[in-house]
Parts: structure tokens; sequence; C-alpha cells
């Protein structure tokens, strides 16, 4: 068996997140994760207790660089050391840019791609130093091929792979890969709340003619993580059933 890491995954308690969790705990690693709603995850918590997953709930927002030192600090004080990072929470604020304010341009902005600095600016200098670290943005097909209504989302996503693929080349030499998943359309409860016939045409658009499941995002996870994945940095793993096709 590998080695026992600490993971911090970010915004664990939903459809995807919950998935890496489920995946990494499953690995052996002792993973946590953030919160904001407390009532809300504490029954994640239970529910995942029940299913045999341990996970730590530590409160903070990613999208404030105070709270995610703290996270960080409580988290390390509690496990160890962050060996790896999965920087996956995130938020949409649709609407078409004409009508876009500039709330709806920052809450995404600051949730999906600053909280990337947030997060990982408290762990980094640790890794560097035991010289080992795996660190995974999961990012969109939309960040890849843009959205209709979704300037800052796609912004933003798009934003979190130009961050990989720096940080990739500046840890290379310490033992870190940084490397990046964008899912396409996922059968999580968000996807899921749209009206059946807007899935539909979604659907029709997918060559593999379903929606992606949680897990199979989980997998592409463990797959950077693993120690074999050693000599594989600055990468981005589309997995969208083929409903984007780029190099």
């Amino acid at each position: 068996m590998a080695q026992q890491r600490v993971a911090l995954i970010t915004g664990g308690t939903g459809g995807i997140g919950t998935a890496i969790v489920k995946r990494l705990a499953g690995m052996g690693h002792k993973v946590a994760t953030n919160y904001r709603d407390e009532g809300k995850a504490r029954a994640w918590q239970e529910k995942m207790a029940a299913q045999g997953v341990q996970a730590m709930l530590v409160k903070g927002d990613v999208s404030d660089p105070e709270s995610c030192k703290t996270m960080v600090a409580e988290i390390e004080k509690q496990l160890g050391p962050i060996d790896i990072l999965i920087n996956n929470a995130g938020i949409t604020r649709d609407t078409t840019f004409h009508k876009m304010s500039y709330q709806q341009w920052m809450d995404v902005v600051n949730t999906n791609l600053n909280a990337c600095f947030n997060v990982t600016r408290p762990v980094i200098d640790g890794m560097r130093a035991r010289k080992w670290g795996r660190i995974v943005q999961i990012s969109s097909i939309n960040g890849q091929k843009g959205q209709y209504g979704q300037a800052n989302y796609a912004a933003a996503k798009a934003g979190m792979h130009g961050f990989t693929i720096s940080l990739a080349q500046e840890n290379a030499k310490f033992g870190i890969t940084v490397n990046t998943v964008s899912p396409g359309y996922i059968a999580t409860d968000m996807v899921m709340a749209v009206p059946e016939e807007v899935r539909a045409k979604i659907v029709a658009q997918i060559p593999l003619g379903r929606l992606g499941e949680p897990d199979e995002i989980a997998y592409a996870v463990s797959f950077f993580i693993a120690d074999e994945a050693a000599w594989i940095t600055g990468a981005n793993l589309a997995i969208n059933g083929g409903h984007y096709m780029g190099w």
C-alpha cells in the first residue's frame, strides 16, 4: 500500500467533492474538507461515517485568505502536514455578461480562482520543504470551450489551468506535481436539478451518450496523486464523454 498522507479537498461535501473524499480515504489517506454551513456539514460527516469514511471537517471560506490560513493550520495541527491538495470548491452565478453584476463576477472569481491562491499558498512551503506534493485543480469543460451565460465561470475555470502550468514549472524540482482535471457534465445534484428536457439536450451533445459520474472524476484525481504519476505535471485531463475534444 502507498504511504498514508494528509489530503485537503476543498468543497468536499459537494457531489464531485464527496466522491474524491471517498476515493482518497479508500486509498488510506487522511482526508479533510472545509465547510461554511456547519449543520449541513455535520450531517454529511455522519453519512460518510455510516459508509466507513472518516473525514475531518474544518470551518473555512476558500474566498477568504485569512480563513484559509486558519483552516490549513488546524488541519495540520490535527492530522499532520498536507501533502495532497485538491482545489475543488466552486460556484456558479450564471447570466449573460451584459446583465452580469460586478458582484456576480467577483463571487465566482473569488470562490473558483482566487481560492487557488488562498488555499495553496499556506501549503506550498511545506511541500517544498518535504520535497513531495500533489496539487490538482478541478476545472471544467466550460473553461476550455466557454459557455453562454458563464463568462465569469469560464474565465475563472480557464484561469485555474493557467495557475496549474505556472505552479508546475516552479515546483517540479521540489517533487511537487500540479495538474488539472476538467470534468464535463456530471450527474451531481446540481445538474440533476436541471429540467429533464434541458438535460436531454446536453446528453444529446455527448458522444458517449450519458452524463459522467462523480466517481469517474475521483478516479482521475487518484491517478494524478499516485506515486507512480511522479512524471506527470502541468497536464489537463479532460473527462467529458467526448463532449469537447481538444489537444
